[in-house]
């Protein structure tokens, strides 16, 4: 309970929020003291140092899997107390009343004397939280908020500790291999295979009705993930620390601190009186622009200061990031703050543990990967790319030997982090006596084309949208988001002669950054007002056009970007059309839209009415397409990670970007398109459509059968 205040921000937090954190928190205590009362924690601690042992042996076993290694193990200690022990989940409902309570509690008895900043106030206990309402999204909500002297006392306090939950950090040793759905990743924290939405249990449902043996595929992959060992790149780490408690800098995403927010004026009612109407409402928009810009600094700061706590409280470690999964499929580490989905500050800090020599093709694959991390030569091949990084060595070098006082060239790359990091790098192995046997910890990315065209694209056989995302083999890359820009511009030039004012005004403006958010959206169910939105926000960060035109030129764009991938991808809009089709008709029938990915897991859409419990038609229609594509592409994810462990390389994913060391990357490319073949060589839409039909067929016999019961 204290440690929930000292992190409530100044601002408050939604009573929800505050009551399931720590409902979440007693759950987690409780279910570790049953473990430790049921003598579970002493078996636990040899079946774990024996499998770790194993794990620790130089020569590697790419035949057998770590959820194979840990059978055996666990076979060897039958006898004792079951591992998996009572893995009951308490209600949500529960979880919620006792988080509920203990708040309340918070809130009555935790007080502090009034004058314990100020003598010349009455000395009075005062409450240190106060119960309060708002509104969001035309819903009144509870409000937990300190007050101001609780805020100001953690501000001036000398305390600079951070306290964090073992379960919200990185693991200092290998994570416990999913063997189940329910039991894995960590030693003593109960985790769930699966993250569902809360009140949604249809996922855990499915799960229980599955053979463990169906899900193997899933949890090897998940394993794969998680045994990924990694380390600070402390030289980078010492820059950023440096920056951030040096004031920040936006530019490089190094949040400033409050005192380089804006001053929030105050006006008397006596000032106030000497404006005009229109002079007090600029007053207050002004006011309440800088109010939400202090909020926004203060909680980018916060999160800065946690993710680089966490780092610099690592630096000297090896460790871990077990994984989970979402209902689609997709694949998080366990750790929220601090892991390799972050931002491009923490993915620069992140390197693998494990090195490896360069071998004969890592270098050029380094130099590749920092162009790719500018932005630049988006169109070039892997040839031209090369040739562009050996031209500019002596930027790379400057860059790595004079980060902050140099040319800066790597302060303008896309991800300039990263790219510092591999000019580093690059600059290490080139100074090496042989960079072919220089040790490389550095992984490299290899990201794929608007991956969920892609799949649109392989399913519907589309060879002209196949050929823009780099399906087919061409002689130069295919950047689809520079061919829809390109494709966006003639319609525009076009409609620019017939005296379209709009158009006009656009001339010189439509670039691939504008588009490419909408272009890689579409694919994920964004609408045409969402679209607008993203362009829209695009534009207002081109400081040379004309602000009072914004709406205008991004309700005209996002028309013509939806035109351009109608007539790029002819296939893609079929296929959304008929998933789309198919989930409206299974949800107004009563029913749940669910679906079984190839490598077997079950999913189930949790979208219900929150009243009548009835699946809501709207989102199961508007997110089936979106969900169906993330869960091929996430399936495409665990088969790569799956061969990947075969071959015996390190391999990590942010999704459909895959990272491995310099020396393997042609080997995780030949698997990654390999898979994907193999993937999409099956009859996915057909099969799919025999398991709607089938499960629709049986859940409206069912509802036949319990009318016909009534009846009677």
């Amino acid at each position: 309970m204290i440690q929930s205040l000292s992190n409530l921000p100044p601002s408050g937090e939604s009573l929800h929020i505050l009551a399931k954190e720590l409902g979440n928190r007693v759950h987690n205590k409780f279910c570790i003291r049953m473990k430790s009362h049921n003598q579970m924690v002493g078996k636990l601690s040899h079946i774990y140092n024996e499998y770790a042992e194993l794990l620790a042996k130089d020569s590697k076993e790419f035949d057998v899997l770590p959820r194979e290694r840990w059978w055996k193990v666990e076979a060897e200690h039958s006898s004792g107390p079951s591992l998996l022990g009572d893995n009951t989940q308490w209600p949500h409902t529960v979880v919620m009343e006792l988080g509920t309570y203990l708040v309340d509690l918070m809130v009555k008895h935790m007080k502090v004397n009034s004058d314990i900043l100020s003598p010349a106030y009455d000395r009075k206990f005062i409450p240190v939280l106060y119960h309060m309402y708002t509104f969001r999204s035309n819903k009144q909500v509870g409000f937990i908020k300190p007050h101001p002297i609780l805020t100001q006392m953690q501000q001036d306090a000398m305390e600079t500790t951070l306290t964090f939950d073992s379960y919200v950090m990185p693991m200092l040793c290998p994570p416990v291999p999913w063997t189940s759905a329910k039991f894995g990743a960590y030693l003593l924290t109960p985790t769930k295979m699966m993250r569902t939405v809360v009140g949604a249990n249809q996922h855990e449902i499915l799960l229980e009705k599955c053979q463990d043996a169906d899900l193997h595929a899933v949890l090897d992959s998940l394993n794969q993930l998680g045994n990924a060992a990694w380390r600070i790149n402390q030289p980078l780490l010492d820059i950023i620390i440096s920056i951030f408690n040096d004031k920040g800098n936006e530019k490089l995403d190094v949040p400033p601190p409050n005192s380089e927010a804006p001053k929030i004026l105050r006006y008397s009612q006596q000032d106030l009186a000497t404006y005009s109407s229109a002079e007090k409402a600029h007053l207050k928009r002004e006011l309440v622009k800088a109010k939400k810009k202090c909020s926004e600094m203060h909680s980018l700061r916060m999160d800065a200061l946690y993710k680089l706590s966490i780092a610099n409280h690592m630096r000297d470690e090896v460790f871990w990031f077990p994984h989970n999964m979402d209902f689609r499929g997709r694949t998080y580490p366990c750790p929220p703050y601090f892991n390799h989905l972050g931002s491009d500050v923490t993915r620069a800090i992140l390197v693998f543990a494990e090195g490896k020599p360069l071998g004969p093709g890592g270098l050029k694959w380094l130099k590749i990967h920092l162009v790719n991390l500018t932005g630049l030569k988006k169109r070039s091949s892997l040839a031209g790319r090369l040739e562009y990084a050996n031209t500019i060595m002596d930027d790379i070098l400057d860059s790595a030997d004079n980060p902050l006082n140099g040319k800066k060239w790597w302060q303008n790359a896309d991800e300039p982090w990263q790219a510092l990091a591999c000019c580093m790098e690059i600059a290490n192995a080139v100074r090496s006596p042989d960079p072919t046997h220089f040790i490389s910890h550095f992984p490299v990315h290899q990201d794929g084309s608007c991956n969920g065209l892609q799949h649109y694209a392989a399913l519907g056989r589309d060879v002209i949208g196949a050929t823009s995302v780099n399906l087919i083999p061409c002689e130069v890359p295919q950047d689809v988001y520079s061919g829809v820009a390109q494709q966006v511009e003639e319609f525009r030039a076009r409609d620019s002669e017939k005296g379209l004012k709009i158009a006009q005004v656009l001339e010189g403006f439509i670039s691939r950054k504008v588009v490419k958010q909408t272009v890689m959206t579409v694919v994920y169910g964004v609408t045409r007002y969402g679209g607008r939105l993203q362009i829209e926000k695009r534009l207002k960060e081109v400081d040379d056009f004309p602000k009072e035109y914004i709406w205008d030129a991004s309700h005209y764009l996002v028309q013509q970007v939806f035109s351009s991938l109608k007539e790029m991808f002819t296939g893609t809009r079929e296929i959304q059309d008929w998933l789309t089709e198919s989930a409206r008709l299974i949800a107004k029938s009563g029913n749940t839209v669910e679906w079984v990915t190839p490598l077997g897991l079950p999913i189930i859409q949790p979208y219900h009415r929150t009243r009548t419990q009835m699946p809501d038609t709207v989102k199961q229609k508007n997110a089936f397409p979106p969900n169906f594509i993330h869960s091929l592409d996430s399936t495409h994810m665990m088969l790569t990670a799956l061969y990947c462990y075969s071959a015996g390389l390190t391999f990590v994913s942010v999704h459909d970007c895959f990272w491995t060391h310099a020396l393997t990357v042609d080997t995780m490319n030949k698997v990654c398109r390999e898979q994907f073949v193999a993937l999409h060589s099956q009859p996915i839409l057909q099969e799919l459509s025999n398991f709607l039909l089938h499960v629709c067929i049986k859940q409206l016999s069912q509802t036949k059968e319990s009318r016909r019961l009534i009846l009677k």
